[in-house]
């Protein structure tokens, strides 16, 4: 189970960049002028985790696999994207296969660098990218809207209407709060409703990421730069989180080795990539969790949903793991540092043995018993 993210934004705001620099063998064309990605590019690239390189130092394995995320650049949007303006309805497809989206927005001015609509306002641009995903849902919502009404004059099963009619409710809310600027992501929809409007996969649905990319020298002190704040004061009003990144400096990354890396962040006064940043508020978003299975052969992290059972997580592995589960030794990421082995946790009590209705958390060390 991979997270995959979308990397939109506006023309000549650093996104392919960007996205090269986080897919180092990225094949985005990165240039000065709109719409140089003219179809989706995909990368695949491991979540950084420090607590991989431990575990497999503890447990001697032979290899390390790490979660995954993938990053999908897509093309830039201009106004009047919905009515199929620049790549239109192209790029607007594109975002509803991800599950979270990283809206890269201009931090940074440069008369060099040529800005669509000619200034440098994040907001604005935030704006019209979130107004034109605004548009596409309000009409994908009168669409569906006119077929459930047409259903309603047909005879239906008693559960069939019921159903219709809680959808119809949902949608009428969901429209209501598009029209006053708000995303749908923000109205609260029942267990009931939720996988009723989930079908329409809703652009303004999708959980958000604003990426603030600055210059180089603001990046170890982002407080100091207005855009940055303007875009923090907006993320708060919609509940969104925002990462502050500089592509330029993730660009500058990619020929460093881990050594030079680590020193060249020092330099910069800070001590995360762009990468770790982005994963880590994305994984916040969607409510994800991190854990782990380490023994001689390999140690590997599995990405789960928060609230998970032991069953559920050991399906992340294999079905079969899921249907014959028995139970799950289970060990908290912090013990089994301290224990030093699995088997010295053991001895020391730390090993849990955990049944059906166990809710795994975050860094926990897993083994699973199972029937086959």
């Amino acid at each position: 189970m991979g997270l995959t993210t979308g990397i939109v934004g506006l023309p000549n705001v650093g996104k392919s960049t960007l996205f090269n620099a986080l897919v180092e063998n990225g094949k985005a064309q990165a240039a000065n002028f709109p719409f140089c990605t003219i179809e989706p590019n995909v990368g695949i690239v491991a979540v950084p985790d420090s607590r991989l390189q431990v575990l497999q130092d503890l447990s001697k394995s032979q290899k390390v696999v790490p979660a995954i995320v993938e990053f999908v650049d897509i093309a830039g949007l201009v106004k009047g994207a919905s009515k199929g303006e620049g790549l239109g309805n192209k790029f607007l497809s594109h975002i509803r296969s991800v599950d979270c989206v990283v809206q890269v927005v201009r931090c940074f001015e440069d008369d060099d660098v040529i800005h669509v609509n000619g200034r440098v306002d994040p907001v604005e641009d935030i704006s019209v990218i979130n107004f034109e995903l605004a548009l596409a849902d309000l009409g994908q919502i009168e669409k569906r809207y006119e077929r459930l009404k047409k259903g309603a004059g047909r005879a239906q099963k008693k559960e069939d209407k019921a159903k219709d009619d809680m959808e119809m409710v949902a949608l009428e809310r969901i429209q209501a709060a598009l029209e006053d600027g708000k995303p749908a992501r923000a109205v609260e929809l029942s267990e009931d409703e939720q996988p009723l409007v989930d079908q329409l996969q809703l652009l303004t649905a999708k959980p958000v990421v604003y990426a603030a990319n600055v210059a180089e020298g603001d990046l170890a002190n982002p407080d100091t730069n207005k855009h940055v704040q303007a875009v923090r004061d907006h993320a708060k009003k919609e509940g969104a989180e925002v990462v502050v990144v500089s592509a330029q400096v993730e660009a500058e990354l990619t020929d460093l080795d881990a050594t030079e890396r680590a020193e060249y962040l020092e330099s910069l006064g800070v001590t995360e990539g762009g990468l770790g940043s982005l994963v880590r508020a994305s994984y916040a978003l969607l409510g994800l969790r991190t854990y782990f299975t380490s023994g001689e052969k390999e140690t590997r992290a599995w990405t789960i949903h928060a609230g998970m059972t032991a069953p559920q997580a050991a399906g992340v592995i294999h079905s079969d793991f899921e249907k014959g589960f028995i139970r799950a030794e289970t060990v908290a990421y912090d013990a089994f540092c301290q224990a030093g082995t699995l088997n010295a946790a053991k001895d020391k009590g730390l090993v849990r043995s955990e049944g059906k209705e166990y809710v795994v958390q975050e860094g926990d060390v897993m083994l699973f018993r199972f029937n086959v």
